[in-house]
């Protein structure tokens, strides 16, 4: 993502857009007490993660994964059924704890280019017609939810790393 995202000559596919999908029951953020999202119903929750080569046509592959995955009850998909999507932007899932005791971030995208990335998945995946709430880029969020399954998929668009 040190390129400017979805700008013309960027490779497609570069990045590695990262994003755990959780199914629940039901989820909501806050940011400082005040409720964002909200969704009493069955819904999945998105982490999304950008690094630094991430381009908006990754952020769209995600979206089109997260819209069209088969996770539901019944193999169905949130475009299937019209469930919500709640999406969190979420640096932390580049940490990396191989050396010490320490998380390093060094793989995460700086908030101004990871920010254009998550909104970019946010608006894809409303333009696959799915009804989606959001936490707040940069905040201290606090996130609930209500694991159904539990059923917990990493997806990352580098090609191969998930098959």
């Amino acid at each position: 993502m040190v390129v400017v995202p979805g700008a013309a000559g960027a490779d497609a596919g570069a990045g590695d857009v990262r994003v755990v999908v959780q199914r629940a029951s039901q989820a909501s953020v806050s940011v400082a007490g005040d409720v964002l999202a909200r969704f009493d119903e069955p819904c999945l929750v998105a982490l999304v993660g950008a690094t630094h080569d991430d381009t908006l046509d990754d952020a769209r592959a995600v979206a089109r994964k997260i819209a069209h995955l088969r996770i539901l009850r019944d193999e169905r998909s949130v475009v299937d059924v019209d469930a919500p999507v709640l999406v969190i932007s979420q640096f932390t899932l580049y940490g990396d704890v191989r050396k010490g005791r320490r998380p390093t971030w060094n793989a995460a995208a700086k908030g101004h280019v990871a920010q254009p990335l998550v909104d970019e998945v946010i608006t894809a995946l409303q333009g696959e017609g799915v009804r989606v709430g959001a936490g707040r880029f940069g905040a201290d969020m606090a996130v609930a939810l209500v694991n159904d399954g539990p059923v917990t998929v990493l997806h990352d668009t580098r090609p191969g790393a998930d098959g």
